[in-house]
C-alpha cells in the first residue's frame, strides 16, 4: 500500500504532461477547407493559387492514366499547359466520398471531379494522401482518373 502513495504523485505528474488527444474531425475539417480553397482558386482561374494545395517538392507524385510524374513545379506546368485558359478550365466542384485518417499526420481523401465547361465536360475519380507540413495540410500523392 506504502508503494501507491509514492507512486500517485508521480503517476499525477505524468498525467499533467500527456500529448493532447487527436481531433480528427477538426483536421478533416481542415482538409476540407483546403480542397474549398482549391475549387474557388480554380474557378476563379488561378491555377497558381490552386496548387497551393500540394506539397510544393520534388516528391510530390501524381498518378494518371498515361502516367505518373513528379514534382510539384512540372504538376503547375502540366496544369497550365492542359488548361490554357479560363475557357479550357470551366468550373470546378468536388464530391467527397470520404476523408479518413491514417495516422495523425496523414490523412486519405476519396472522391469526383466535375468541369463544367461550355465545349466538353470533364469528371472522373480521385485519391489523395494528405500530410501535415509545417501546421499545414498539403496533399502528397494524387491519383486521378
Amino acid at each position: 500500500m506504502r508503494n501507491a502513495y509514492l507512486l500517485a504523485p508521480l503517476l499525477l505528474a505524468l498525467s499533467s504532461c500527456s500529448t493532447p488527444t487527436f481531433d480528427s474531425k477538426a483536421e478533416e475539417a481542415a482538409i476540407r477547407a483546403v480542397l474549398h480553397a482549391e475549387e474557388i482558386a480554380w474557378n476563379n482561374g488561378d491555377i497558381d493559387s490552386f496548387m497551393e494545395g500540394y506539397w510544393k517538392s520534388d516528391s510530390l507524385l501524381f498518378v494518371r492514366a498515361r502516367g505518373s510524374s513528379f514534382g510539384w513545379q512540372a504538376a503547375l506546368d502540366n496544369y497550365k499547359m492542359a488548361y490554357p485558359d479560363r475557357a479550357a478550365m470551366g468550373t470546378l466542384r468536388f464530391t467527397l466520398h470520404a476523408i479518413r485518417p491514417l495516422s495523425e499526420t496523414h490523412f486519405l481523401v476519396a472522391g469526383k471531379y466535375f468541369i463544367t465547361r461550355l465545349r466538353g465536360n470533364l469528371d472522373g475519380s480521385f485519391t489523395l494522401v494528405f500530410r501535415k507540413i509545417d501546421g499545414k495540410w498539403v496533399a502528397i500523392y494524387d491519383h486521378t482518373g
